[in-house]
């Protein structure tokens, strides 16, 4: 109902939109509000949060939907406008009709994952900062895997977990030991553009059967966070990693490095919801340390 819609916001779409007929509130997403809005203009997504609570994170979200678009890779909602008010924030995009997959999808998908990761750059990070989910996530550049994935992903959600008592001395120990080999357990690649937060719920079927996506947490890092990501929730269908494979081939043992990477969506998770989340971190450094 656009009644849920805040009227700080409401008025803005009126403004940038004409007329407002209909909202219809889309299912899931923890962070922020958001559906597809008739307007007098057309059809489009709305998504909105607290602009004190999280600031200048649609700003970040147009610009690596952008970034990604740019590629020419994969499906993209245009950004349509992005707006700061004084209570919210809200974020405008091309609304997406969804479909069921068309034959080849998961083929087409992982090649074109591929694509989008041959977009390369000379250092891992990004010009600026952003949000993974909820929790800001850095993107200073280096010059080397090891730092980046270090310093930028896993040591701010260590002390953010710290501090929030999240993360026990047993932890805080075999993250040190972990960090002793990670030189000898990743291997440098070229910077690639990614997704960064590529799971199931991160991509829609477009009305022309093909994946859409969405929700991203961009930087330029090593690809396979990206593949590592697709792993933690489920898993996409093999036809995609065999067609990712082939048109992009993966330095041999990448699989035994899929739950180094995944580290840090899961310490993610752990600061965001806690639960079970930090028994599978534990898990996992205790088999690499």
């Amino acid at each position: 109902m656009i009644s849920t819609i805040p009227d700080e916001i409401l008025n803005f779409c009126k403004k940038a939109f004409g007329d407002v007929y209909s909202f219809r509130h889309a299912s899931g997403g923890c962070i922020n509000n958001g559906g597809m809005l008739e307007t007098q203009n057309g059809r489009i997504f709305l998504k909105w949060n607290s602009a004190d609570r999280y600031p200048d994170m649609f700003d970040k979200e147009a610009r690596g939907l952008n970034l990604l678009r740019e590629a020419q890779a994969i499906a993209i909602p245009e950004v349509v406008e992005v707006f700061a008010g004084k209570e919210y924030a809200c974020l405008v995009l091309e609304h997406i009709n969804s479909s069921a997959p068309a034959e080849g999808f998961w083929n087409n998908f992982g090649r074109q994952l591929g694509q989008l990761h041959k977009s390369e750059a000379e250092q891992y990070g990004l010009d600026h900062d952003n949000y993974m989910g909820s929790l800001r996530q850095i993107n200073d550049q280096k010059q080397d895997l090891v730092s980046f994935f270090k310093e930028c992903r896993l040591t701010p959600q260590i002390e953010l977990a710290k501090r929030d008592n999240k993360m026990d001395v047993r932890g805080l120990t075999l993250f040190d030991q972990l960090f002793e080999k990670l030189s000898e357990l990743l291997i440098d690649d070229a910077p690639s553009l990614i997704h960064g937060d590529l799971w199931s719920g991160n991509f829609m079927v477009g009305v022309d059967g093909q994946a859409v996506l969405i929700d991203p947490a961009v930087a330029y890092g090593h690809r396979e966070m990206d593949l590592a990501m697709t792993r933690l929730f489920g898993g996409f269908n093999q036809t995609f990693y065999e067609a990712y494979h082939e048109s992009y081939p993966l330095e041999a043992g990448f699989e035994d490095r899929f739950d180094i990477y995944n580290l840090y969506p899961l310490m993610i998770h752990v600061n965001l919801f806690g639960g079970g989340y930090y028994q599978q971190v534990v898990n996992i450094l205790k088999r690499y340390t």
